[in-house]
């Protein structure tokens, strides 16, 4: 219960002040009262105060626009506050109930949201371990077959009028030492490229990159080993692919972690919320807050 208390001490003051909001955005009549400020207009026992109205007011507008702006703004007030007033009124009371209830359990959704995800906030721990999504890769690995074929390529787009297109389309074929350092020496004149052929890409990905390719064509081009030169108006594509994988064929680790992570830090996530759930009615029950009534025969 200690490490439940240390959480809660903290929360608190953040609790505090979301309710002090609350409070003085929603009871206008109770609280502006209290500092005598004039307000703009009023419906029944409602009044709308200046400070409502200001913050829809951007700071370069004009003077007529704001005045507009201002008496929009209250006409509007005032049409929603009537017709609420008429709804509770006009509408059936069981009508008017369920609506109660329903805001009434927004209300106490929405606060208690916001507190457990500040108190999950306090500890997250989003360290996953590589053991941890081998783990889970392995336990559920066919659940990750593929929907769309993914590619491992090295790929350069050069402009039209670009003088050296052989050199650099045997360096990239190639892709030695002394290679990659040529390419990255000119780099700065292809309109694109990506020199890192471990990691694996959508083939809609590649497709979006190289305008020549469609899904009519890329069969005969996105083919393990292929190397290809393609040309359209914009440039000129070249392509090294290094590795395929098809529809339907398990997922690599490497392309599927970061779902498998966000996975995990979830399971995490509920696990914490459920174990602060059960602390908070133990400790409740213990201090006498919550109690449950046996029921009458």
């Amino acid at each position: 219960m200690r490490f439940l208390y240390l959480l809660t001490k903290n929360i608190r003051i953040y609790t505090g002040i979301a309710i002090l909001v609350f409070f003085l955005f929603s009871c206008n009549s109770f609280l502006k009262n209290d500092v005598n400020e004039e307000p703009l207009a009023r419906v029944g026992d409602t009044y709308l105060y200046w400070d409502e109205v200001a913050v829809v007011l951007g700071d370069n507008i004009t003077k007529q626009d704001s005045a507009s702006m201002v008496t929009n703004y209250i006409n509007n007030w005032a049409t929603k506050q009537i017709l609420l007033e008429k709804a509770r009124i006009n509408l059936p009371d069981e009508k008017v109930s369920e609506f109660e209830q329903l805001v009434s359990n927004y209300r106490t959704d929405l606060y208690t949201r916001a507190y457990k995800e500040a108190l999950v906030n306090q500890v997250k721990d989003t360290v996953i371990s590589q053991g941890e999504l081998s783990r889970f890769y392995e336990e559920e690995k066919e659940n990750f077959k593929l929907k769309e074929k993914i590619i491992k390529l090295r790929f350069i787009e050069l402009p039209l009028q670009f003088l050296n297109t052989k050199e650099v389309t045997e360096s990239l074929k190639r892709f030695n030492e002394e290679d990659i350092r040529y390419l990255d020496s000119i780099g700065v004149q292809f309109k694109k490229l990506n020199f890192n052929d471990s990691l694996w890409v959508p083939a809609s990905r590649v497709i979006e990159e190289i305008p020549p390719l469609n899904i009519d064509n890329e069969d005969r081009y996105l083919k393990k080993s292929q190397f290809f030169e393609l040309e359209d108006a914009m440039g000129v594509y070249l392509t090294k692919i290094n590795d395929v994988l098809g529809v339907n064929e398990i997922a690599p680790l490497s392309y599927v972690e970061p779902t498998i992570r966000q996975v995990l830090l979830n399971r995490r996530k509920l696990d914490y919320i459920r174990k602060l759930e059960t602390e908070i009615i133990d400790e409740a029950t213990k201090e006498k807050v919550f109690e449950v009534y046996d029921k009458q025969e």
